[in-house]
């Protein structure tokens, strides 16, 4: 019995600080920063981008690229992943503007030369300025809100509180949360998880046209959570399964293209 007991408590021992761990360290796990700088568009290859720098509403300093929008033409208010960097998404954007559509590409903070440090309400923070830069300059109804994985989370809180034209999410997630808990099955993840980007919880309140864009193969986010945030959502609304795809290669499947048609200018 004496050997049993210690038994379990070293067990417990180990499993509580895996929790504290895992506590401690959840916001390294969840925004994974790529040991990136700030670069330039020009000197990434996007001469065509501007770079601007945004003061938040905390006052970190944020970058934003920005490719202007030929007359009459949407602009993409783009929120990248958690591992992303503007830098690394160069032949990507190059295809969204080759038919004149204007860019908004924001680093969030701690990214690439932004400061601070991430968090969910601060990557929100740095969107709602991000926003405020891009409807200054085109209005509402022009702005096509993008968000790729992590991203999504952002584009859907935005898209539920402010006004824009339409929405796509790519590779996206009911929460993080929800994620998280499929990972660490064994974890009380919702009790300790900081900063869960509630979409299921906000997709509602987006009343704008919407596209879903998910890879039936993708091993990062499972095209089940794509499915169940699709549910929620309100109509107008589309999903498209790209059959073999993964979670960060879409493009090869026509990811830009389907997005091309659904914004339809």
């Amino acid at each position: 019995m004496t050997i049993a007991k210690w038994t379990v408590i070293l067990l417990l021992t180990v499993y509580l600080a895996g929790l504290v761990v895992l506590y401690l360290r959840q916001r390294e796990m969840l925004f994974p920063i790529p040991p990136v700088g700030r670069t330039a568009p020009d000197a990434a290859g996007l001469p065509e981008a501007e770079e601007h720098v945004l003061t938040t509403s905390d006052g970190e300093k944020v970058i934003v690229w920005h490719v202007p929008a030929k007359s009459g033409r949407p602009v993409i208010l783009y929120f990248p992943g958690n591992g992303d960097f503007l830098a690394g998404r160069v032949s990507r954007f190059k295809a969204m503007i080759a038919d004149g559509t204007g860019l908004v590409a924001l680093s969030y903070r701690g990214y690439a030369g932004s400061s601070g440090a991430p968090s969910e309400q601060g990557l929100l923070r740095d969107a709602a300025k991000a926003y405020a830069f891009t409807s200054a300059r085109y209005g509402t109804e022009r702005i096509v809100a993008w968000g790729f994985s992590l991203g999504t989370g952002v584009a859907v809180a935005l898209a539920s509180e402010h006004a824009i034209g339409r929405l796509i999410l790519e590779a996206p997630y009911t929460s993080t949360a929800d994620i998280a808990a499929l990972a660490f099955r064994y974890v009380p993840v919702r009790l300790l998880m900081r900063d869960q980007f509630r979409s299921d919880e906000r997709i509602a309140r987006v009343t704008v046209p919407l596209l879903v864009m998910h890879g039936t193969n993708d091993l990062v986010i499972s095209i089940m959570f794509g499915e169940r945030l699709f549910a929620l959502a309100r109509e107008p609304k589309q999903f498209v399964r790209f059959a073999g795809g993964g979670h960060d290669n879409l493009d090869s499947f026509g990811a830009v293209e389907t997005a091309r048609r659904f914004i339809g200018y």
